[in-house]
């Protein structure tokens, strides 16, 4: 490591068991990027501490894929200040309200993907018009109500959505997700943005059936052991 980034670590007060969390979350930035998830600097990614879950990085304010350095993520911490080279996100009281409300989030990710932006603009839910939004958490994923980026009225009604699920749209806005750790959010956004698209195509053709809440609750006890290895004897 070169002698600027040993200072601007120092700076932030970055621990250095911390260093490959934000590899990964500068990599995961560059995946939305790549898969037009995000253009530009929309959207906004973080992640709990390693050794201090109470604090967490996240992307900072205006800077896109391309430009994002490890040494350019922001440290939130769970007092409210702030260490960093850059301004955070102007998104992070929401990511903080999320991890307030549920501990065991380990990253959020928020886009503006086409599909799921389209679907908050008509400010309409995600429901159970295939199994798969079970991802979530349950069944549907919902949206809130549109309220100014940045503001506290935001960041509580997206934690009240994350209450019981680990995804919702924001009106007029996009959508955020979170999982256990990086991986996870991931594909929880991948897959309710890919839900997105076919619940519209779906719509132009007339009103999808949705399954029942029956239904939808044996799908979400079979998803407590999906992808999990065999139990070994």
């Amino acid at each position: 490591m070169g002698k600027d980034a040993t200072e601007r670590n120092a700076a932030t007060g970055a621990p250095d068991a911390d260093h490959g969390l934000r590899a990964r979350l500068v990599a995961a930035v560059r995946r939305l990027g790549a898969l037009g998830l995000n253009r530009g600097s929309t959207g906004n990614v973080s992640v709990r501490g390693e050794h201090d879950a109470g604090g967490f990085w996240i992307t900072p304010t205006g800077m896109g894929a391309d430009d994002l350095g490890l040494d350019d993520l922001v440290w939130m911490a769970a007092d409210g200040s702030v260490r960093g080279a850059w301004q955070p996100s102007t998104e992070w009281p929401f990511h903080r309200a999320i991890y307030a409300a549920r501990a065991d989030l380990g990253a959020v990710v928020h886009v503006h993907a086409v599909s799921a932006t389209a679907l908050a603009c008509l400010r309409r839910e995600l429901p159970a018009f295939h199994y798969m939004v079970a991802v979530a958490g349950g069944d549907n994923v919902p949206c809130v109500p549109y309220h100014l980026f940045g503001t506290e009225a935001l960041s509580q009604a997206v934690g009240m959505a994350f209450a019981d699920r680990n995804a919702c749209l924001m009106a007029n806005h996009g959508l955020v997700a979170g999982g256990v750790d990086l991986q996870h959010a991931l594909k929880v956004t991948l897959e309710i943005e890919s839900l997105c698209e076919s619940y519209l195509k779906a719509l132009a053709a007339g009103e999808p059936a949705l399954l029942s809440r029956e239904q939808m609750a044996e799908v979400i006890e079979k998803f407590k052991s999906y992808g999990r290895a065999a139990m070994r004897r």
